[in-house]
C-alpha cells in the first residue's frame, strides 16, 4: 500500500492519498479495511475511492459527490487495472466548492506519479 500523507491543505481541509493493487472486491473491502485500521484514516471525514478492475469499475465517494468518478476516469485514462486510489480527506469547516474536484485530481496524480516512478 502506498500512501502519500498530506498532499494539499486548503481553508483548514487536508487531503492524502493511498492506493495499491487489488483484483476483486474482497481485495477491495480488505484494503479499506487496512486503510482504515489506521486511526487516522479511520477518523477522516471522506474516505472516496475507486477500483479499476478487469471485470468493471467499481467506486464509492464516501459523501464526496462526484469524486470518485473523478478517480475512475483518471485510472482509466493511465489504462491502469487491477488497482484501487484512495482520496481522503479531513473536512477544516469551509466548504471548498469545486475547489474538491481539483484537490481530488492532483492527489490521484500524485498518487500516479509516485507510482510511475515505483516510489
Amino acid at each position: 500500500m502506498l500512501q502519500i500523507l498530506n498532499v494539499i491543505k486548503d481553508r483548514g481541509s487536508r487531503y492524502a492519498v493511498s492506493g495499491g493493487p487489488v483484483r476483486n472486491t474482497e481485495d477491495i473491502a480488505a484494503f479499506l479495511k487496512t486503510l482504515k485500521s489506521h486511526k487516522k484514516f479511520a477518523k477522516a471525514t471522506h474516505n472516496s475511492w475507486a477500483a479499476s478492475l478487469c471485470d468493471g469499475p467499481q467506486r464509492n465517494d464516501d459523501g464526496e459527490a462526484g469524486a470518485a468518478a473523478a478517480i475512475l476516469r483518471m485510472l482509466e485514462r493511465e489504462g491502469l487495472t487491477d488497482h484501487i486510489v484512495v482520496v481522503t480527506r479531513w473536512y477544516g469547516g469551509t466548504h471548498l466548492g469545486g475547489d474538491r474536484f481539483r484537490h481530488v485530481t492532483s492527489c490521484t496524480r500524485a498518487y500516479l506519479e509516485a507510482l510511475a516512478k515505483g516510489v
